[in-house]
């Protein structure tokens, strides 16, 4: 049972996201910037069940990572803002360790804890080394050594193990933090500065001896009737949200005016983030959802096996819970065979498809991918795995398959930029010890006998610099009349794409889905 929900607030332009504990009368709290505000939330729920605990992830970290700010006061506005349009005006707050300076800027009652510890960094390393993504990878094993530094060594000489706190964090709570951390590794290190600077202003400052006292402050405090968190507003631009499955808790990025829906699903083994280019360019005519699949992103872990068939199963639920009746299908590798099943499952759902570059592989190819293509990539308690995942991430782009690093598999293509990896590492790392479910079941997909069955308006096509763009030529054998096989000028989610090919293709796209339906 997952102790701890996440759900986003809208303010204005921006989202915040925040973690529910808990039933009883709320409480604010902020997680401070050594532990994932996910982590604060599941302890809180085992140490308070009686209390509705709220933690908010701060500005420029998580899923507030797009929250903007340049001092310590609009840090502390965003929250306000956030915390007064989740309806939490009159709880408690608890802030823990370098969150104390952000919470004295906020209205009501006050309890801080981990204070300490936060004095102490404050005064030792007022601000971090360069966080900016490196072409090695390298800074995501600084972030990490920071991370577990602050809970490893005594706090203000650096030097030792410290030998009272809390308990050391386990390497999957300390890659949880990595993962808010490196959302926007930048606005980190500026929070990171501003909140030290907040700490050294107040070095009088004195917090709760330990969490269990703050909790019975808290529990005094806290008298106001429980909360019901309402949906997310939408947003001008791109907005998130949670919708409920029989298999679990689904993640979606949504765009554009509510009329002529499209689903949108993503390759694996990341999120449906990098389909960002695809929500604003469609998105100017129509609703587009984007779910990341259930093991996959922010989507909920079932770490168990999983077929095509059953991902299908799962569109169609996040459709249900969308109250989507019929609307139109976009996938992409992985994607598009889950579109291509779902419009088998459900046809009378679903008007039209387009299908970008399904897998179309020989069988003994296929072998191979099932049985090299998807390395464990487990946290562990020195950030060792995150060099694994970086250059796995980084040879997609040079060989094909990633795995066979020999001159005849090198790939068209350029390495791209440091920043545009980092953010695909971290869509593989958000994914964590599931991420090969969705994976293994593409390749294990039937797609030759199930192509040939589709009967919806579909096109199927890719853009040249796709690695299965050449199984466009085999897709045109299979295809009944109903089907267009084309290519497109641009893989519009892939790294330097030309912007006039970017656009043509969803124009293409566009054209497509606008067409009339055939008597």
């Amino acid at each position: 049972m997952t102790l701890a929900r996440p759900h986003f607030v809208t303010v204005g332009t921006q989202q915040s996201r925040l973690w529910q504990a808990g039933a009883g009368a709320p409480v604010v709290v902020l997680p401070g910037l050594v532990q994932a505000a996910s982590e604060i939330a599941g302890r809180l729920a085992r140490l308070a069940p009686e209390l509705g605990c709220f933690v908010f992830e701060l500005p420029g970290t998580g899923g507030s990572a797009e929250v903007a700010f340049d001092s310590l006061d609009e840090v502390a506005a965003a929250l306000q803002a956030a915390i007064e349009a989740a309806g939490l005006r009159d709880a408690p707050v608890l802030a823990f360790d370098l969150a104390t300076p952000i919470a004295r800027l906020l209205q009501g009652r006050r309890v801080f804890v981990d204070v300490a510890p936060a004095q102490g960094w404050a005064a030792r390393m007022p601000s971090l080394p360069g966080l900016a993504p490196r072409a090695d990878g390298t800074h995501l094993n600084a972030l990490f050594a920071h991370l577990r530094d602050a809970h490893v060594l005594d706090a203000c000489s650096g030097r030792r193990a410290a030998r009272e706190g809390n308990p050391l964090p386990s390497p999957e709570a300390l890659d949880a933090m990595l993962l808010a951390a490196s959302a926007r590794p930048a606005a980190y290190a500026r929070l990171w500065s501003l909140c030290c600077d907040g700490m050294r202003r107040r070095a009088d400052e004195r917090g709760a001896a330990s969490l269990e006292d703050a909790l019975a402050q808290l529990r005094a405090q806290a008298t106001a009737a429980p909360v019901v968190l309402a949906r997310p507003a939408p947003t001008p631009s791109i907005w998130r949200d949670h919708v409920h499955t029989p298999r679990g808790r689904v993640h979606v990025r949504q765009s554009g005016p509510d009329r002529s829906p499209l689903i949108a699903l993503h390759s694996a083994p990341g999120s449906a983030a990098p389909l960002q280019p695809l929500l604003h360019g469609l998105g100017a005519r129509r609703r587009v959802i984007a779910p990341d699949y259930i093991g996959n992103g922010d989507s909920d872990k079932v770490d168990t096996p999983v077929d095509i068939a059953t991902l299908a199963q799962d569109t169609l639920a996040v459709a249900d819970a969308l109250g989507l009746r019929r609307f139109d299908l976009w996938g992409t590798h992985t994607g598009a065979l889950i579109a291509l099943e779902a419009a088998l499952i459900a046809p009378e759902r679903i008007g039209r498809v387009i299908l970008e570059a399904p897998p179309l592989l020989a069988p003994d190819f296929t072998a191979d991918l099932l049985a090299h293509y998807f390395p464990a990539l487990p946290p562990d308690g020195w950030g060792l795995y995150l060099q694994q995942a970086w250059n796995m991430r980084r040879d997609m782009f040079l060989f094909w398959p990633w795995y066979r690093a020999e001159r005849a598999a090198a790939r068209p293509l350029d390495v791209p930029e440091a920043s545009f990896l980092h953010d695909w590492v971290v869509g593989l790392l958000s994914s964590g010890a599931t991420y090969h479910r969705t994976y293994r079941a593409a390749f294990e997909y039937d797609t030759p006998s199930r192509l040939p069955l589709l009967r919806r308006p579909a096109l199927v096509c890719a853009g040249p610099a796709d690695m299965l763009a050449e199984g466009l030529r085999t897709a045109r054998s299979l295809l009944g009349p109903a089907a267009a096989v084309s290519s497109t000028p641009a893989t519009v989610w892939y790294p330097g794409q030309d912007r006039q090919a970017v656009d043509a293709t969803i124009a293409m796209y566009a054209q497509f889905l606008d067409a009339p339906e055939e008597a």
